[in-house]
């Protein structure tokens, strides 16, 4: 059973559409303009939205914006009496998933809202099958250390203050800031994510911000931000420690005012939404070092939330591989498999220093290139097989304990002379090469 929302200001249209509807099984709203259509929106989910397109006050096409900019993944379907090829491409870019011409039929419009509930289905079906490959991290933990993190979380949830997330990459800051979203009041808004380390600075404060046409190079027309597609949701700035000073300073009034201009442009604009940040930097040695601002980093430092290394919640690595080996046999077509008794030595023995993404592309390998049912050790990649594998030696055990810098330091230069590319470098490290480039380039290595 779907939830549909009709919206038009012929009362003849909304009734009789909204009985066929209910007839189908599907419960259904109908309401006569734009602005009573938001206030719907802003009380319950739909799944689908018949709207008109001529309308007085607010017509079909300043909806549909109007949805798209508020709910990315809704569903419309725009009815017009006036359809032309230049109203339906103007309608298609701005985001309509259909239209119907009036006067179109109840079995025409039953049959498109059956397509579109089928494409819905698959694609709900395939991002819950991305999520269970992309984010392994069990919520569900036995480490104390994790559930200390994951209590903490949820009572952070249900407030709109800033919580920065920090531990090594690849330990799952990304998946934590989601549930927070999704326990939080502002769960019908948008998630947003920000990768503060893929872009170059002007491109990511207009990707954060947003630009005005004529800006810089390349900006042809007005583009909205980030941060105003995440109004009334939240905006997860993601690895905020390489964020460049420049636009810090940006950032910070962003969070005490909520408010902030384009690029290139002069309006202020303001926007309701949270924010969520997570770094693998140390931010306190940063502003010591003169590399981040200290008022930023005290207006992010609200609640911390520290997630585990993969090494110091062993108690959850057997359910883990066990998780992401059942999700990836899914992914890619395979039966299931199973781990030998020395793959899964091997697997526990190591130390894992990428993490729960270093074991993801471990475990994709093996599932990849294993031509049994059964994953032996020889299809796990050698590192893992190596003797000293998932032991520190007597002389490192020893010695002073390593800063995270120092510690990462020394994780990319071993990884980077192993590998024979940066791309596999990159991989191995979970990250982008773009990313890895930067670390290089922080961390003086050739």
């Amino acid at each position: 059973m779907a939830s549909i929302l009709i919206v038009d200001d012929e009362k003849n249209i909304r009734t009789h559409l909204t009985t066929y509807v209910h007839g189908l099984g599907h419960t259904a709203e109908a309401v006569a303009d734009g602005p009573a259509a938001l206030a719907a929106l802003g009380r319950a989910e739909f799944d689908v939205v018949f709207s008109d397109v001529r309308m007085a006050g607010m017509d079909g096409l300043a909806l549909l914006r109007e949805i798209r900019r508020q709910r990315p993944d809704a569903v419309v379907v725009l009815m017009t009496a006036y359809a032309t090829v230049a109203q339906a491409v103007e309608a298609m870019r701005a985001g309509a998933y259909d239209y119907l011409v009036k006067p179109f039929s109840l079995d025409h419009a039953g049959l498109l809202l059956a397509r579109v509930l089928e494409v819905q289905t698959l694609k709900r079906e395939n991002r819950r099958l991305r999520r269970a490959v992309d984010e392994p991290v069990l919520l569900e933990s036995a480490s104390p250390l994790m559930l200390r993190a994951l209590d903490t979380a949820r009572q952070a949830a249900g407030s709109d203050v800033t919580v920065l997330l920090t531990g090594e990459s690849g330990t799952g800051k990304n998946v934590l800031a989601s549930a927070i979203h999704g326990w939080s009041p502002r769960q019908r808004g948008a998630f947003v994510t920000v990768a503060c380390t893929t872009l170059a600075e002007h491109l990511l404060e207009s990707e954060l911000f947003g630009h005005v046409k004529g800006a810089f190079t390349g900006a042809w027309k007005d583009k909205p931000g980030r941060l105003e597609a995440a109004e009334h949701g939240t905006v997860f700035l993601d690895e905020v420690g390489d964020l460049p000073l420049e636009l810090q300073g940006k950032l910070l009034r962003f969070l005490e005012q909520h408010r902030f201009e384009r690029v290139g442009g002069g309006e202020t604009i303001t926007v309701d939404a949270r924010v969520l940040a997570a770094t693998n930097r140390d931010l306190e040695a940063d502003v010591a070092a003169g590399r981040f601002r200290e008022d930023l980093f005290f207006r992010l430092n609200v609640i911390t939330i520290r997630l585990p290394a993969l090494r110091e919640r062993p108690e959850d690595l057997p359910a883990l591989i066990d998780h992401v080996l059942a999700t990836l046999c899914s992914r890619h077509r395979r039966p299931a498999l199973s781990l030998a008794p020395e793959a899964r030595r091997a697997l526990h023995a190591y130390r894992w220093p990428g993490n729960v993404r270093e074991l993801v592309n471990t475990l994709e390998r093996a599932v990849v290139l294993s031509r049994g049912d059964v994953i032996q050790g020889d299809d796990l990649p050698d590192r893992l097989l190596a003797p000293d594998a998932g032991t520190a030696t007597p002389e490192a055990a020893a010695a002073t304990p390593l800063s995270l810098h120092e510690l990462e330091r020394r994780h990319i230069e071993q990884v980077l002379a192993d590998a024979a590319t940066l791309e596999e470098a990159a991989a191995r490290l979970g990250i982008n090469v773009t990313t890895l480039w930067r670390k290089r380039k922080r961390y003086g290595i050739e």
